[in-house]
């Protein structure tokens, strides 16, 4: 019997609209956080009774991270409903950091020399981040350094709905996304030109293409070999600018933001360009590995995250 193709990340369907997720930001707004959170628990055990696939890619995550840290504590719901508790506080920090109830004072940026000299070098960077934490309160650093353009690019088409929806609720500031299908030519010019004016491109790490089967590298995480893609790091190195990375985590109430310096310029020269590329990805591997650990309920990737990637298996969206 054929086995059946389980789905890509991104051949889930969207839950919410657009102009839900506005009742949601106005909501916010008018009866701020603590309304919020009162609400969730209701919201956040209606998806853990129904949300199988996740439920079982959130048991798989937590145990293969406990299995890494030599614990042999058994993952239940309790766990689960931590996880989904923890990924709506951020869909609400989210709200929060754009609308401005997150203020500099709230958030500790370590490594902040990195973004001063981004900005005095002017010769523009990447920073690759992943979908540890909140990864929108990195990129509203550029509202506080007004010298500093953002730019973040998405492959996932869904994520823009959110974020036009929190660019509306505050005008004044504004967060450039690319959406991109694949990394082709079209889209390392463009971002080549931003990158040369002294720009910030901001891209994540940890998701495989949309469409682009195989173009992955098997990276040891959490003490288990899993696909990473190799398009943001091709992109980098096309880009010929330092390259950083970002994770956002929140620590016993406060937001930290650590910025790390990745590599001066990415090279892939033709002939070791494999190794190196692997080399690289897992010295990403190595560095989410650690964050994972600090704060284990904020890795918010809610599929299997090691599964081959082969297109026997794996089932892109149409």
């Amino acid at each position: 019997m054929p086995q059946k193709r389980s789905a890509h990340w991104s051949a889930k369907k969207e839950k919410g609209s657009s102009l839900g997720i506005k009742f949601l930001v106005w909501s916010y707004k008018v009866f701020g956080k603590g309304f919020f959170k009162f609400l969730l628990h209701p919201v956040v055990a209606y998806f853990v009774l129904t949300s199988s696939s996740e439920k079982k890619a959130s048991i798989a995550y937590q145990t293969q991270l406990m299995k890494y840290q030599g614990r042999t504590t058994t993952v239940g719901w309790r766990q689960v409903y931590s996880h989904f508790y923890q990924f709506s506080i951020a869909a609400i920090d989210k709200i929060a950091a754009w609308t401005g109830d997150i203020s500099y004072e709230n958030v500790i940026v370590h490594n902040n020399n990195i973004n001063d000299q981004i900005v005095s070098e002017g010769r523009g960077a990447v920073l690759i981040g992943s979908h540890l934490g909140n990864l929108e309160l990195g990129r509203a650093i550029g509202k506080y350094n007004k010298n500093m353009v953002i730019n973040a690019v998405v492959f996932n088409k869904h994520a823009l709905k959110f974020q036009n929806v929190l660019n509306e609720s505050n005008p004044n500031v504004r967060l450039n996304l690319i959406h991109v299908e694949s990394v082709g030519s079209d889209t390392a010019i463009l971002l080549k030109e931003k990158v040369d004016a002294g720009e910030v491109v901001i891209i994540v790490g940890d998701r495989t293409s949309t469409n682009a089967i195989g173009r992955v590298e098997y990276a040891d995480f959490l003490g288990k070999k899993a696909p990473f893609s190799q398009g943001p790091f091709i992109l980098a190195s096309l880009l010929e600018c330092p390259v950083y990375l970002i994770f956002c985590i929140q620590e016993s109430g406060v937001y930290n933001v650590y910025l790390e310096n990745f590599v001066e310029s990415m090279r892939l020269p033709r002939k070791e360009r494999k190794a190196i590329l692997t080399g690289y990805i897992q010295k990403y591997a190595d560095r989410l590995s650690f964050y994972c650990q600090k704060a284990p309920l904020q890795w918010f990737n809610f599929y299997d995250f090691w599964q081959v990637d082969d297109e026997n298996i794996v089932r892109r969206k149409k």
